[in-house]
């Protein structure tokens, strides 16, 4: 029990503290103090605006408006500027409104489902446009927003994942190079040493085989384009220097070779052959752009497809299990009869 003398000068009375519903209230006063005054230097451009111009605009304090230019900054990360006592939101913060039908709504949807799907951390940013998306949806629509945006709050938090990603996302806006400590991945039981890189990002993919993110881009260390794994960045910096970035067709080019996200190996001609059980599913499905198939006679099915090394294709031909057959190249077929032997051996052993 708390007497009045106990209490700190000026106070003579115990207040209890807040319910749940005043402090719900109080958040969402403060949210829409902060949106009036984003809305306020939103509306005067690249010529800014004075604190004390904003206190007028919004009836606020002086005091007041420094403390929310801080919060939209830091809390929310506006990305602001200010400049001789004026403030505003930095160029090309925030992009211009969509106007979806309800048809383009869905396929949007249906975009970010797929991404989701292959998240396995929550990211904020992927929240927030769910977020938004929902706000502009019918019921029907709104709902299934709502349901993935309940999934994705019971994902774990990666909170140097999150501003790597924030980081990379910048630096492919702005067109900046990166500079990075870079842990490769383990191939045949051999770790290589962590390395330096600096990079010009032209792309970020998720991939749904690995359930991550990845940049792609040129790599100056090496002097071609290369895949980094997201999760495997350390120490990322933006560099003050600018870079052009590549044709859009020539791009587009290199990375069809890929099978899934690594495009910077060496084109390989892959040659398969399907049981004819499976043969039907195979065919339903475009699985690379250069593919080709041919039913033989007995209802197999022949594929074959040149693609950007074999390191990712062959998890696919794997899960296929003893329906599919390596014929080309080589080196692939030894592998994957080595690894069903291996797992062979394994089940008789237990």
């Amino acid at each position: 029990m708390t007497s009045a003398d106990d209490l700190p000068d000026g106070l003579d009375t115990f207040e209890e503290p807040p319910d749940d519903g005043a402090r719900i209230e109080g958040k969402r006063d403060r949210l829409a103090r902060l949106l009036s005054v984003l809305r306020v230097l939103q509306a005067h451009g690249d010529a800014g605006i004075s604190p004390a111009e904003i206190a007028r605009r919004t009836g606020m304090s002086k005091r007041s408006i420094y403390r929310d230019l801080k919060a939209l900054e830091i809390e929310m990360q506006v990305p602001l500027w200010s400049d001789k006592g004026r403030w505003g939101v930095q160029p090309g913060a925030f992009l211009p409104p969509l106007r979806l039908s309800l048809q383009e709504a869905m396929a949007v949807f249906l975009s970010a489902r797929l991404v989701t799907r292959y998240a396995d951390k929550y990211e904020p940013n992927l929240a927030s446009a769910f977020e938004k998306l929902g706000e502009a949806l019918p019921d029907a629509l709104r709902q299934p927003v709502e349901r993935t945006l309940d999934d994705l709050s019971q994902r774990r938090v990666d909170p140097d994942f999150n501003r790597h990603v924030a980081d990379l996302t910048k630096a492919w806006a702005e067109r900046r190079v990166v500079r990075f400590r870079y842990q490769p991945a383990r191939y045949d039981g051999t770790d290589r040493e962590p390395r330096t890189a600096e990079v010009e990002p032209y792309l970020l993919e998720p991939s749904l085989a690995t359930h991550a993110l990845y940049l792609i881009g040129l790599d100056r260390t090496r002097g071609a384009i290369r895949t980094f794994k997201v999760e495997r960045i350390v120490d990322l910096a933006l560099t003050p220097q600018a870079f052009e970035a590549p044709e859009p067709a020539a791009l587009a080019a290199t990375l069809r070779r890929a099978w899934d996200i690594i495009a910077d190996q060496p084109p390989t001609d892959v040659v398969l052959r399907f049981d004819p059980s499976v043969a039907t599913r195979v065919r339903e499905a475009t699985w690379h752009p250069s593919q080709e198939v041919a039913e033989g006679p007995d209802g197999s099915l022949e594929w074959r497809a040149r693609v950007a090394g074999t390191i990712e294709i062959r998890l696919w031909i794997l899960s296929w299990g003893d329906e599919v057959e390596v014929l080309a190249p080589a080196e692939l077929r030894a592998d994957v009869a080595a690894t069903h032997a291996r797992a062979a051996e394994r089940y008789r052993a237990s």
